[in-house]
């Protein structure tokens, strides 16, 4: 499991493109037959990507989180980006469907993943993060995530919205995760760009063609960086940076926060005109 420290706005700003990629994005996450792992010290949030192709992936007990199993102090929320695979907690599988999501509580001993099949494996997308109270072990598909279609072509950012582990969805102890994806011809996400000092987020980007790319803008609003990412790619957003991107076609981005709230709508957004 790799590790990834903190970064203030100020040396932020000074790092070079190498250096922001070094300490914002995660690459390699989906591997057939692994399970990549990544320990964020925003919130403490793991993000990781699960590909099993011929036989089962546990989850490990990682030595980093000084615990008797892996999910003794945390949750976990996973979402498949790839074909039919099954998460088993406990005894209990769960069989999920491109873009469905299980929610994993506190307390889970034992879990691991698997494909239906080694030539269209699945690919299942997780979120971590510290809970100091169990919930229920759920499951929810997309109709039940109750989509909510938002944007405009006129914007290039007509796109629908996935909420599953919410206030209003399945409850967790800090845990806020979803996913957006666009429709044909339109590229834009998260405008108008903003912050939440009170939450970090984490970004998956999928479903984008492996010639196009994410321009992933980030940093204070007065003072922008961006990240160039491909398919399959996450992007740590610290909670005073902005979060914002466009791609050179459409595409899915998954999205995850931890921190002080669960409230979705808890941001402070950015105009446009303000951005240098």
């Amino acid at each position: 499991m790799q590790v990834r420290f903190q970064n203030s706005p100020v040396e932020t700003k000074q790092m070079t493109t190498e250096q922001l990629r070094k300490n914002f994005l995660i690459e390699g996450l989906m591997q057939a037959g692994t399970i990549q792992l990544t320990y964020s010290h925003y919130d403490r949030m793991i993000v990781g990507g699960v590909m099993p192709t011929d036989k089962p992936i546990n989850l490990p007990k990682e030595e980093e989180l000084k615990a008797n199993y892996f999910l003794e102090r945390r949750e976990m929320g996973i979402i498949n980006v790839g074909g039919k695979g099954a998460v088993k907690a406990d005894g209990i599988s769960y069989e999920l469907e491109k873009l469905e999501c299980v929610f994993l509580t506190k307390g889970t001993l034992e879990v691991n993943f698997s494909s239906f099949s080694d030539k269209e494996p699945a690919m299942f997308y997780l979120l971590s993060v510290p809970a100091h109270h169990s919930f229920i072990n759920r499951k929810m598909t997309k109709a039940e995530a109750s989509p909510v279609n938002l944007g405009d072509i006129s914007t290039s950012n007509k796109r629908t919205i996935y909420k599953y582990i919410h206030n209003d969805g399945i409850q967790s102890c800090q845990l806020v995760m979803g996913l957006t994806t666009l429709d044909e011809g339109s590229v834009w996400n998260s405008v108008p760009p903003h912050t939440h000092t009170r939450r970090m987020e984490a970004y998956f980007y999928f479903d984008l063609d492996a010639a196009q790319r994410v321009m992933h803008f980030m940093g204070e609003p007065q003072e922008t960086r961006h990240l160039v990412i491909a398919n399959n790619e996450a992007v740590l957003s610290a909670p005073w940076s902005m979060h914002f991107g466009v791609g050179t076609a459409n595409y899915g981005f998954i999205w995850g926060m931890a921190g002080e709230n669960k409230e979705f709508t808890d941001m402070d957004p950015v105009p446009v005109a303000t951005i240098k």
